[in-house]
């Protein structure tokens, strides 16, 4: 994420989410304090910035050993997110921490705190599912 001369990197198997705001009321009216909402187990927010993965171990030849001094710099290896940027995430709130960057609030959640991810598709389902014409 680049704002003005800074860039903000997410790194390893992490997600940084703009959380969503939270609702202050009941569904009969009633006005909850900040307190009663910290309590809830999950929270949801959209992902803005996605690390690069799990990382990997180099890639080595089967004779090398593995505390032998490598001559040359192996590239960093990564298993990729399912997560990506757009996305809609229902994660643990205990796992999440939250940073501030640029006067705005972000958590960072690590992916294995990711619940459930919401994608749009970009399609339109015209007819409920089951049912054939």
């Amino acid at each position: 994420m680049l704002r003005g001369d800074k860039e903000l990197l997410v790194v390893g198997d992490r997600v940084l989410v703009r959380v969503d705001e939270q609702e202050q009321r009941t569904e009969v009216g009633l006005y909850l304090p900040p307190t009663a909402l910290e309590k809830e187990n999950v929270q949801s927010g959209r992902i803005e910035e996605v690390g690069p993965g799990i990382p990997l171990p180099p890639k080595g030849d089967e004779d090398d050993v593995p505390w032998a001094e490598s001559g040359s710099e192996a590239e960093m290896r990564f298993i990729p997110l399912q997560a990506q940027k757009g996305d809609h995430a229902i994660y643990a709130r205990k796992e999440a921490v939250e940073i501030k960057f640029d006067n705005e609030k972000f958590v960072v959640v690590p992916h294995t705190a990711i619940l459930v991810l919401i994608r749009s598709t970009g399609v339109f389902d015209l007819e409920p599912s089951g049912e054939e014409s």
